[in-house]
């Protein structure tokens, strides 16, 4: 089957390097304005275990189609101005959440979510408008504004499922880890071989893990996690150690993401979904992981 001319056009917005300083701006801003983690980590969805966004931005969606609805019968005017003015309002968490995880993308990522939110705020510019006319009696343009205004949300939504399923901005990068690793016990080398107190990078077939040992030669005294952070698969073993709430964390090199070297929980966004935690043994002096703990 043919392609769309809307998917190439999503295509192309990857390699459109002349979008990277207005993007480069826009994250910036966003930055400043939001520099405080407990702050941040809420609107990453962090608390949720997956991006808000998604869950924020069906509210005004909702309430516009529902509008949309309304428009196309006779009699409704009161009740499309009422959805209109709640889509403008819901909008407006909604475009925080979404700039907030647009601050932390990479580059490729950035350029096809301005294009998104420049689509989008123009949508709700044009619904805005729409709630002023018709609160004015001119339902009539209220209409015309609210459809414009439908068609260019209807194409921020598709650059929005193009970020997510074709970029893979927001997924869990660690999913199908549990197919990617053998089952059982597994050598990483000597213990020795691990210095104490830094982070070090091992592999276990083509899995990448990052390997803290502590102190001792233990089993409890290492702390081996998937080493490509959830969120963009940044490299942890080259990222630092960090205590946040009393526990000891890894920091991703790439966008700060924190977590627990104890249970791999996501301490700081902007990763949502926690890093997979690997069992740990130490047997004639090998170090040894398993990720399900079974002895197979």
């Amino acid at each position: 089957m043919p392609r769309l001319p809307l998917a190439d056009t999503a295509d192309k917005l990857e390699g459109a390097a002349w979008l990277d300083p207005l993007a480069g701006t826009v994250s910036g801003i966003v930055k400043k304005v939001l520099p405080w983690p407990a702050v941040t980590d809420v609107l990453h969805g962090v608390p949720l275990g997956h991006p808000l966004h998604p869950a924020l931005v069906s509210v005004p969606l909702g309430a516009w189609s529902s509008a949309a609805v309304l428009d196309l019968l006779p009699g409704n005017e009161q009740a499309a101005q009422i959805l209109v003015g709640v889509g403008v309002l819901a909008a407006v968490p909604a475009a925080v959440s979404g700039v907030t995880d647009f601050s932390q993308l990479e580059t490729r990522q950035q350029r096809t979510g301005i294009v998104h939110e420049v689509a989008n705020g123009i949508a709700v510019g044009f619904y805005a408008a729409s709630w002023v006319v018709r609160i004015r009696g001119n339902h009539r343009l209220g209409k015309l504004l609210s459809f414009s205004g439908y068609g260019l949300s209807g194409f921020g939504a598709y650059l929005g499922a193009h970020l997510a399923y074709r970029q893979g901005a927001g997924v869990n990068r660690n999913e199908d880890l549990p197919e990617e690793v053998p089952s059982g016990w597994h050598s990483l080398g000597l213990i020795q071989g691990f210095a104490v107190g830094q982070l070090r990078a091992a592999t276990l077939g083509s899995v990448p893990l990052v390997v803290l040992r502590r102190d001792g030669a233990g089993d409890d005294g290492v702390s081996v996690l998937a080493g490509a952070c959830s969120h963009l698969g940044g490299p942890l073993f080259e990222g630092h150690l960090e205590e946040v709430r009393g526990e000891l964390g890894v920091v991703c090199p790439w966008h700060g993401c924190t977590f627990s070297l104890r249970s791999g929980e996501v301490l700081r966004g902007p990763a949502t979904a926690p890093q997979p935690v690997f069992h740990t043994r130490v047997r004639g002096g090998q170090l040894e992981v398993n990720l399900t703990g079974s002895e197979e």
